[in-house]
């Protein structure tokens, strides 16, 4: 498995750091990438106390590319709910995503102070985080992003109860061409029925993308989630 690439970050603007947010980018781009479009389009997506993360995902062959090398967390066999997931894959990415996670641990940030999230692949890595690999993570939030049918999410969750009080934050553009809307509402109400507990909303128009109300409205969840201590 390949390494993750550089790691970007936007730090607490006041002085003391209390709380971290990870926000995972989506396929083929990377921590830079994301960093750039989320402070175009949000202008201030930035917190007093919260030290934002931006990861980059390792580069490796990606099977919906033809096999190119892509920054990408990991593998799928189609950009399709319906394929079955890559596990090999995603146990793989499970190590360095623990370990992102240790390292905010270790300088005083627990996990009921950390926010996982992140943009189509990006937010099903998150959710992934969330309810399988992580336990009592403070929020997860998912923009123009599904699991597959049958996602060993939604197996793990019917077997250990410990992670439905997680709470989440969907978003989902209902002119999105490459990961239809239905997709991210299927996840939603899968996980719903599951016990978790959220949001889901609905961005007019908007197609593959992130969108300036959106990351308004995912700022706003932060300051909730996880206010100055």
């Amino acid at each position: 498995m390949a390494a993750l690439g550089a790691l970007q970050l936007t730090k607490n603007t006041g002085a003391k750091h209390t709380a971290t947010v990870i926000f995972f980018h989506g396929s083929g781009a990377s921590g830079e990438h994301l960093k750039e479009w989320v402070n175009l389009m949000a202008k201030n997506f930035s917190f007093p106390h919260i030290k934002i993360l931006y990861p980059t995902a390792p580069l490796q062959p990606y099977t919906p590319a033809g096999g190119l090398m892509s920054n990408v967390w990991f593998d799928r066999v189609d950009i399709d709910k319906k394929a079955p997931e890559v596990i090999k894959s995603l146990n793989s990415i499970e190590r360095d995503i623990k370990m992102l996670i240790k390292k905010e641990n270790e300088i005083g940030i627990s996990n009921n102070r950390i926010i996982v999230g992140g943009f189509s692949m990006g937010g099903a890595l998150a959710l992934h985080t969330a309810y399988r690999w992580e336990s009592n993570l403070a929020g997860v939030f998912a923009f123009s992003s599904f699991l597959n049918d049958n996602s060993v999410v939604y197996e793990e969750l019917k077997k250990c109860d410990k992670n439905v009080s997680v709470p989440l934050l969907q978003i989902h553009g209902n002119a999105d061409d490459l990961v239809d809307i239905s997709w991210g509402q299927t996840t939603f109400n899968e996980l719903k029925s599951l016990g978790v507990q959220g949001e889901f909303y609905v961005m007019e128009r908007l197609g593959h993308s992130l969108n300036k109300r959106g990351l308004h409205i995912i700022q706003d969840w932060i300051e909730k989630l996880l206010p100055d201590i």
